[in-house]
């Protein structure tokens, strides 16, 4: 009676393990399909190659400069970042990078840019010259704000 008392206690958390386990696997992907057309388009810790693609295309630089760790970061990529109407202004506007300070060249970077807390949003002119900085996590109508702001500057 013990061992079958037992089963039935343990058979509902075994599936529910199991259950739990597989769910967010087929939510993350229901999700990232849904959002793919409605993201900004980020150049992923390549510096150099963004500096290159905005000199050549003549437009201003977006940089997201984030930690792996940092919750305001994530927060930013999935709402804000994730914004159709965000989205579609920053990709037509600005060549967008995304950059992990803690590898590859965000050390150096951080350092550079005397960066202090992450997020830190940082816009650059199409020679890498500094136009306008925040820091924090910011609602799609803040950040667009925030880019508007930085492109009456280059008129």
């Amino acid at each position: 009676m013990k061992k079958q008392y037992l089963w039935m206690l343990l058979l509902p958390v075994f599936f529910s393990v199991v259950y739990l386990k597989a769910a967010p696997e087929k939510q993350s992907v229901a999700i990232s399909k849904s959002v793919a057309a409605d993201k900004i388009d980020f150049v992923e810790n390549d510096w150099n190659a963004a500096v290159k693609k905005a000199s050549a295309q003549k437009k201003y630089i977006f940089v997201d400069c984030y930690a792996t760790w940092c919750g305001p970061c994530k927060m930013l990529k999935l709402q804000t970042f994730n914004n159709k109407k965000v989205a579609d202004f920053f990709n037509k506007n600005f060549v967008n990078i995304s950059i992990d300070m803690e590898k590859g060249q965000g050390p150096q970077l951080a350092e550079l840019w005397k960066i202090q807390a992450y997020p830190t949003l940082i816009i650059f002119d199409e020679n890498a010259k500094p136009v306008l900085g925040t820091m924090g996590f910011m609602k799609a109508d803040d950040l667009m704000r925030f880019a508007e702001q930085a492109l009456a500057k280059k008129n």
